[in-house]
């Protein structure tokens, strides 16, 4: 949507050409004679809108048999919001964006006024260069509004992981050594290279999800939880989320699965 304003600030009217209705749609179509890469996207918006109008049409959401086999039918179904920002979505996805917006930043007199933003020295080639990040991400998994992602329980993540490492650990000491204590002197074992790679996995998915972004993490940080008490070495990480920054902390037996009756 911000994406849109920018591209829409100021844009000539005689650049809107007949599609008054949908002014980014007119935008690209119109980038699209001059710039291979914009037409490319107006090839695939058009496919996307027909393969929306076509699921719209076929009773209880069925697509016809021609479409099942075919690429097309793999992508996810289209939302309004989606629908309604999908030209600048489209170029995201296939990662074209930013070239697309430089290349209206480079041609900005064809299509806007001297004050656009898209028109100035400074703000139109920002623009283009702010948009290379997004441009190279990955976007296989979209998140909507009516699917959160939330935290297992601690209990659940323990049970997987018992579940999960089960076959690596039916000969483990009731009590394991912190990670960074043991020294291999050899190349190690098939077993403890699976053992580590399981712990790796255990760790990010208790102190990684989708709503926060991870920031530092550092293993066998020693914790004392009372003054009488011996300090515990643990996992810890630094997450950062919209409004704030969170500090979390994970006992590495409780990690590794054995940390029995111990308070």
């Amino acid at each position: 949507g911000v994406v849109e304003a920018c591209l829409l600030h100021m844009l000539k009217r005689r650049a809107a050409g007949f599609l008054r209705t949908d002014k980014v749609a007119a935008l690209f179509t119109k980038v699209g004679k001059t710039c291979a890469i914009a037409g490319d996207v107006c090839k695939k918006v058009q496919e996307l809108q027909q393969q929306a109008e076509s699921r719209k049409n076929q009773p209880n959401g069925q697509e016809p048999l021609k479409r099942q086999g075919s690429t097309t039918s793999k992508t996810p179904v289209l939302t309004p919001q989606a629908i309604k920002h999908i030209w600048v979505r489209t170029a995201l996805i296939e990662k074209v964006l930013d070239k697309i917006v430089q290349y209206i930043v480079d041609n900005c007199s064809k299509y806007y006024e001297k004050e656009a933003l898209l028109a100035d020295p400074v703000c139109g080639p920002i623009l283009a260069s702010l948009l290379v990040g997004p441009c190279a991400l990955e976007y296989t998994k979209l998140k909507t509004a009516d699917h959160y992602w939330t935290d297992p329980s601690a209990d659940e993540l323990v049970q997987r992981h018992r579940i999960h490492g089960a076959h690596g650990r039916q000969d483990s000491p009731c009590k394991r050594p912190a990670l960074g204590i043991r020294k291999r002197h050899s190349s190690g074992s098939t077993s403890d290279d699976r053992f580590a790679a399981s712990a790796r996995e255990y760790v990010e998915s208790l102190h990684q999800n989708s709503r926060t972004h991870l920031l530092y993490g550092k293993n066998n940080v020693l914790v004392q939880p009372k003054d009488d008490l011996e300090a515990i070495p643990g996992y810890l990480s630094l997450h950062q989320s919209a409004d704030s920054l969170t500090l979390k902390w994970t006992p590495n037996q409780l990690m590794n699965g054995t940390l029995g009756d111990s308070e």
